[in-house]
């Protein structure tokens, strides 16, 4: 069985690997971005969304709203509208595009979700899967179902407490049709945008979040009835509290719902499913077991403070978190303009807060400095905190950035290169393969402003405060970058860039 560790070796770029590679993609075969039940009845979600009116690095930081709105159906359409949902369509020769609440790499949106909840007002207990196209649900098991949810984690307490359960699922052919054997490891960064927004849009109503990663992954396949080969659980969130207890359920016989075909023909790509299943735990004791492994907080180097960092207070933006979101927005282009030094600080210090996550991995904050004003350019290194950074080397990295981003300008161009760097070693010798995943989760930070990709799992809205438009490439040299960057630079597993 393929290890993580080769996983990741395989599926890295060099400017070589990318010169070699023939790939074209076949639009002809492109797959529909839309996981879609035929023969099941949609429930409608109301679309009158009121919205919270929480501040949106209130909302980013988790916050919490003093007031808690009730969990009820248009509790969960806000949510999903927020994070899962459509918010623009535009139509071009040949189709429509879609614009999503969460971004996605290469536009492909192959995270789907499944709402497991018991009785709540409007909707009825079950596990349904959320529909972006036509913003309703569909009830794939009707009656109670919590119970092999809170199971498959292992007794997760946050899990066995919550009214309202989220599973978020990757469809891997819908992103490997761009990036094929690359695409396991987007997985993470595409459900951590989405997370992002979850939990920002939760803390908004005053609903508290917590993501759980380990859990037994047949069973909650088995209760999803999904094909692990084409699609794989990856995370489990946990709404609220005081649910009360999830009665037992009663059996989970195969459904083999119909959904319509994603494209003439899907490639299939073995690397993908060995990966996964490398990194699958088997059993609840074993998922306790990875969780009681991953408790310890992970032991970061110190950083000393050559720059201190002050973020903004959050009543600088005054608007909305709805309002941010819908604001969303990327770019391919960068004018080469300095950014100001107090935005990049609120960037850092909320991007690296703690996250609501049953387990943590080792990742360190690496920022090469282009153009910020009151900060020379530079290599940086930041605390964990988010509220000082260490100069690593001083100097102009334009061209050294570009190079990293395997000769886009993108990067050479933007105010700002933010790289999440994980000692893997150390990920694997403390949480073993299932730690790739918690690593890839832990990557997911804001996307500011140029390539951050959150906690994903915190911060991914932060993208689209002030006006920044941020892209993000996980596209880079892997080999030779502390060489590049004039040692010492980046540590020496650098090469191990998630």
């Amino acid at each position: 069985m393929t290890t993580l560790r080769e996983y990741h070796e395989r599926t890295k770029h060099s400017p070589a690997s990318v010169r070699a590679s023939a790939y074209t993609l076949d639009w002809d075969n492109q797959p529909i971005p839309f996981k879609v039940y035929p023969d099941l009845h949609p429930i409608p979600l109301p679309t009158d969304l009121p919205g919270s009116q929480h501040l949106a690095l209130e909302a980013i930081a988790g916050i919490t709203a003093q007031r808690l709105r009730a969990l009820d159906v248009a509790f969960l359409a806000h949510l999903l509208y927020f994070s899962a949902g459509v918010l623009r369509r535009r139509p071009y020769p040949g189709g429509e595009r879609f614009y999503r609440a969460a971004a996605c790499t290469g536009a492909l949106y192959h995270v789907d979700a499944y709402v497991v909840c018991g009785d709540i007002d409007g909707l009825s207990p079950g596990v349904h899967h959320f529909g972006p196209h036509d913003f309703a649900l569909r009830t794939l098991r009707a009656g109670e179902y919590r119970a092999p949810l809170v199971a498959a984690t292992g007794d997760e307490p946050h899990v066995a407490d919550a009214p309202v359960l989220v599973v978020l699922t990757s469809t891997f052919w819908r992103n490997a049709w761009k990036y094929r054997t690359r695409t396991y490891r987007h997985c993470f960064w595409d459900a951590g945008t989405l997370v992002a927004n979850l939990l920002a849009v939760a803390a908004a109503l005053g609903v508290p979040g917590h993501v759980v990663t380990g859990f037994v992954d047949d069973d909650v396949v088995r209760l999803l009835d999904i094909d692990q080969t084409r699609e794989a659980p990856l995370a489990v969130l946990a709404l609220g509290v005081g649910g009360l207890p999830a009665p037992p359920a009663s059996a989970l016989p195969r459904l083999d719902l119909a959904t319509l075909p994603l494209s003439r023909e899907e490639i299939d790509y073995p690397l993908i499913r060995e990966a996964h299943a490398a990194s699958s735990l088997t059993t609840a004791a074993a998922v306790q077991a990875w969780r009681a492994a991953g408790a310890e907080p992970p032991r970061m180097r110190p950083v000393r403070p050559d720059v201190t960092l002050e973020p903004l207070p959050t009543a600088a933006i005054p608007e909305p978190i709805e309002t941010v979101i819908a604001r969303r927005g990327s770019t391919r282009r960068f004018p080469r303009e300095p950014i100001p030094l107090d935005c990049l600080a609120t960037i850092l210090h909320l991007s690296t807060r703690p996250a609501p996550l049953d387990v943590t991995a080792p990742v360190e904050l690496h920022v090469i400095v282009n153009a910020v004003d009151g900060l020379a350019p530079g290599a940086y290194r930041c605390d964990p905190d988010g509220r000082t950074l260490e100069l690593l080397h001083a100097g102009d990295f334009r061209a050294t950035t570009g190079h990293l981003d395997l000769g886009q300008e993108l990067a050479a161009d933007a105010a700002v290169n933010l790289y999440w760097l994980a000692d893997l070693d150390a990920v694997f010798a403390q949480l073993g393969d299932r730690g790739y995943r918690a690593a890839q989760s832990r990557d997911s930070r804001p996307w500011a402003p140029r390539f951050a990709r959150p906690p994903r799992w915190r911060c991914g809205p932060l993208q689209r405060v002030e006006g920044f438009r941020p892209a993000t490439r996980g596209a880079h040299v892997y080999r030779g970058r502390s060489r590049k960057l004039g040692v010492p630079v980046l540590p020496e597993w650098c090469d191990q860039l998630l």
